[in-house]
């Protein structure tokens, strides 16, 4: 008979993280990209010294990250990596015979190549050593990261067992999150219950967790991405059991534990390093598109004050990152009856009293130009999901599912919704789904060809 009671809060103790030594506070991926250039440098130094080595260097680490070398892993292995090892040292050989004929200082074939070879050898060496290592102070507790797994089922009390036994994969299984634990008893689990899947944020923060393992539990799919979705702005990673498991194929992307595959979640936004350069991009960019277009923001401005007398600034609350509000600046088009009006309404684009030239700063998108000030004062970006009214935010989220969730990165000049064409009097639906797809895959990459399609669409006079 399994348990139809669901999981008293706080049914666990706290982990208490310990402290670790300095030298192990970094990533395993940050010693082994030092490792690899220490023993190039070293190599390179006492057999070949010459101009091109800083580019042999970068060919070879180059071809060790797009082969996946300096991901976190759970399971290290040299023999899974020595063909990807050999393959990077080829790479750094071949750059170095195309440069012969560039640079001086360079040997013959049968030299480059006993070089090429004693690189690969201290390498490997060098690898199994950094590996072995990791193993051992990962089975000693020295490193240990605090796990939780989401789903009281067989696979995840199966999973959970093996990272007791197995301690070199250094995780430590907290918990279980399963609102409806499919055992007889709850001291049939090998880990505490801490708590229901409701519960799920305040588990993650007690315990400190710095892994979230999802398993097959008693929850719903759809509801499961929303309640990990909350763990966006957390500092931790998020694995997930893949359906008929048994039959899946382990790629390099993937993690596995002991036949178990595990598929890692992509990091959220805020949590990536090349975030700090989307903001860079945003003051630059805001603050040259500011300067550039001062002529342009005085001549809407004189335009918008002969036809519409003073204010040709409209100020608007918006709702933005994390669901807080901001004032949002825009070239008045018309001016409203009353403040309820601009809160509440929700298109002008035909209202009779639209003049020509409030109609042509909306279509041709200039009325947004004073949002460039928003932009390099931190409350927007230049690319995101558009920001909505309060008004429209509560009523919107009430019933579209997910659609709160767009609200996880700054609201954007521009954004992935906006450029398909979803703007004006379209679906509010659609336009969440687009904004969750750009948050779910953003990328640098991707914020650039949002601005060029923009930009398309600007010069086509394609405005709202």
């Amino acid at each position: 008979m399994k348990t139809n009671v669901a999981p008293e809060p706080g049914s666990a103790r706290p982990y208490t993280r310990r402290k670790r030594p300095l030298l192990q506070r970094w990533p395993v991926p940050v010693y082994l990209l030092v490792a690899d250039i220490t023993v190039f440098v070293a190599v390179a130094v006492l057999q070949w010294p010459h101009p091109g080595q800083v580019l042999v260097l970068a060919t070879i680490l180059f071809c060790y990250w797009l082969a996946g070398l300096y991901r976190s892993r759970l399971s290290l292995s040299l023999l899974n990596d020595l063909h990807f090892l050999a393959f990077g040292v080829l790479g750094g050989l071949v750059t170095e015979l195309a440069t012969r004929g560039l640079l001086a200082g360079i040997a013959d074939d049968r030299e480059l190549l006993r070089r090429a070879l004693t690189l690969l050898v201290v390498v490997v060496l060098i690898r199994g050593l950094a590996y072995t290592t990791v193993r051992r102070v990962r089975r000693t507790g020295q490193v240990r990261h605090p796990a939780l797994i989401l789903g009281a089922g067989h696979v995840g009390i199966k999973l959970c067992r093996t990272l007791q036994e197995h301690r070199e994969y250094g995780l430590d299984p907290v918990g279980f999150v399963d609102s409806w634990p499919r055992v007889e008893k709850i001291s049939q689990l090998p880990a505490p219950l801490a708590g229901g899947y409701e519960q799920l944020t305040q588990v993650i923060q007690s315990f400190d967790v710095r892994v979230v393992i999802v398993a097959f539990g008693s929850v719903r799919e759809e509801e499961l991405v929303a309640m990990l979705r909350t763990c966006d702005r957390m500092r931790c990673e998020i694995f997930f059991i893949p359906r008929l498991f048994e039959m899946n194929y382990v790629t390099r992307d993937m993690d596995e534990v002991r036949g178990i595959p595990l598929i890692r979640v992509r990091r959220a936004p805020y949590r990536r390093s090349s975030w700090t350069v989307k903001r860079l991009v945003d003051v630059v960019v805001a603050a040259i598109a500011l300067v550039g277009a001062l002529p342009v923001l005085a001549a809407c401005a004189l335009a918008l004050r002969i036809e519409g007398g003073p204010g040709v600034l409209f100020r608007q609350q918006r709702v933005g990152l994390d669901g807080r509000q901001f004032t949002l600046l825009k070239f008045r088009s018309l001016k409203p009856a009353a403040e309820q009006e601009s809160a509440t309404r929700w298109n002008i684009a035909h209202d009779c009293r639209l003049g020509p030239v409030g109609r042509f700063l909306r279509k041709t998108s200039l009325d947004e130009l004073p949002q460039l000030w928003n932009v390099l004062t931190g409350t927007m970006s230049l690319v995101g999901p558009r920001p909505e009214r309060p008004h429209f935010v509560q009523e919107f989220s009430d019933r579209i599912p997910r659609y709160m969730a767009r609200h996880r990165v700054p609201a954007g000049m521009t954004g992935w919704a906006q450029v398909n064409g979803l703007r004006g009097d379209t679906s509010i639906e659609h336009r969440a789904h687009f904004d969750n797809f750009y948050i779910e895959n953003w990328s640098l990459w991707g914020d650039f060809k949002i601005m060029i399609r923009t930009l398309e669409q600007l010069l086509f006079a394609r405005g709202g």
